[in-house]
């Protein structure tokens, strides 16, 4: 099947196939004689493998070793589930993280008015100084969040 073809059946774009083959996280593909690339089944089904990866989080370098590992028809399986325990974490350190922003913003949402005058806490929480807020906490995700607290003067 064509590029087009291989997208549809495994619901990953042309682009991302295309990128995934560039960084070497699949094969490349067989071509026709003017260069067209070929996909088979199997190139299918691993594609899906990656799209379902991605979908639940996982970074390319993890990607390269769940698929090393799918491979690996003598994986032990304690490894694979190592990974996932890992995602897990991240998964919930992210989820901690935005429910911190969301709170923070709730609450800054709560304190405005909505009315036709100008002041505005979200404004005031966004523009004012440091103090204002509790220091940001940054995760080793690389995901921010606060617990804000804003002082109306």
């Amino acid at each position: 099947m064509n590029i087009g073809e291989a997208s549809k059946a495994s619901g990953v774009s042309v682009k991302m196939i295309r990128y995934y083959e560039a960084i070497g996280l699949i094969a490349p593909p067989l071509r026709t004689g003017s260069g067209y690339r070929v996909y088979s089944d199997n190139d299918v089904h691993t594609l899906r493998f990656i799209s379902r990866a991605r979908d639940l989080g996982f970074s390319v370098e993890q990607m390269e070793t769940l698929l090393a590992l799918w491979r690996d028809r003598s994986r032990a399986s304690a490894h694979v589930k190592a990974i996932a325990l890992e995602q897990i974490a991240v998964l919930e350190e992210k989820a901690r993280a935005l429910k911190a922003m969301s709170d923070t913003l709730r609450h800054l949402a709560e304190h405005c008015h909505g009315d036709d005058r100008p002041d505005c806490p979200i404004i005031d929480g966004f523009a004012g100084p440091a103090e204002l807020v509790t220091p940001k906490r940054r995760s080793r995700f690389g995901v921010t969040g606060t617990d804000r607290k804003v002082r109306r003067p």
